[in-house]
């Protein structure tokens, strides 16, 4: 089947864990109800996101994979007979914790993970406090929905990540995300930052010749430190098609649940007119295997 409904949960998150999978779990309930296939929810999606400050009493929120999460949204899956991605802290060992990204088959089994490679340290995303960043690699995962190209975040501003799950065969870009604006920040530079997010993404789905879907969360969360204004996440969650066209969004202010189509045979039709994959100089590329080239 080359028609796919895919489903976006874009959420507000509090203190209370359970209000927050609840809601979560209504999203995707929302969805499948309209025909969702394969559903997408934000970056750490169970909690406050908690990288706004540095404090080690938060490992305490990180979980087994498989574990209670996987459990839960993996027979949440069986019961809807659909695809569900979930953004979860995965606690590996004691000590060891990344920022993970999972995938649960229609029957609810666990179809894969992805471990998020490009760790942010910015004020506000202490993300390398609490995440070692992943050595799972660029590697699609297969689904019954198709084979999915799962990134996090801050792998979005990276075009060698989407490229090489491209390479790798994912049919699609998915790409659950935390981002937000300091309120502090004047309008003009707030628009700046929102469309260099949307673009930077889009240019993926171009580049690449396959649908994107990015799902961020949206609403205010304080600073729990009070050392910085808190974040105000700007949502805007939105899938693009094959030549960066929008195929749906959702607002700034807003939670909200979308359900778009996307169809697959369209990624090959364009790369037939776009066969940038056919002309990429790949005897010219070794220098992008360097930090820098002085």
């Amino acid at each position: 089947m080359s028609k796919l409904n895919i489903g976006l949960v874009q959420q507000s998150c509090t203190e209370d864990r359970e209000t927050n999978i609840a809601k979560s779990v209504e999203g995707i309930r929302k969805t499948a109800a309209r025909g969702a296939e394969l559903v997408v929810l934000q970056e750490l999606h169970p909690g406050l996101y908690f990288c706004q400050s540095e404090d080690t009493a938060c490992f305490d929120q990180a979980e087994t994979i498989p574990g209670p999460s996987t459990e839960r949204f993996g027979a949440l899956a069986a019961e809807l007979g659909i695809v569900i991605v979930a953004s979860l802290f995965e606690k590996r060992a004691p000590g060891l914790y990344h920022n993970t990204a999972v995938v649960l088959e229609r029957d609810g089994s666990l179809a894969g993970r992805y471990r998020k490679m490009h760790i942010p340290d910015d004020p506000g995303y202490y993300e390398k406090f609490y995440f070692t960043p992943g050595d799972l690699g660029f590697t699609p995962i297969d689904t019954s929905a198709g084979r999915l190209g799962l990134l996090v975040c801050w792998d979005q501003w990276y075009p060698e990540a989407a490229r090489l799950m491209a390479l790798a065969g994912a049919e699609m870009l998915l790409y659950p995300t935390a981002i937000g604006w300091d309120p502090r920040d004047p309008e003009d530079e707030r628009q700046r930052q929102l469309d260099a997010w949307i673009t930077i993404q889009r240019s993926h789905a171009v580049a690449n010749g396959i649908p994107v879907i990015s799902v961020n969360r949206v609403g205010f969360e304080r600073d729990p430190s009070s050392a910085g204004p808190g974040a105000q996440f700007w949502g805007s969650s939105f899938v693009a098609g094959s030549q960066g066209e929008f195929l749906a969004r959702a607002g700034q202010e807003e939670e909200e649940v979308l359900v778009v189509a996307i169809d697959k045979k369209r990624s090959e039709d364009v790369r037939r007119i776009w066969p940038f994959l056919r002309d990429r100089r790949i005897e010219a590329y070794q220098d992008l295997t360097r930090r820098y080239r002085d």
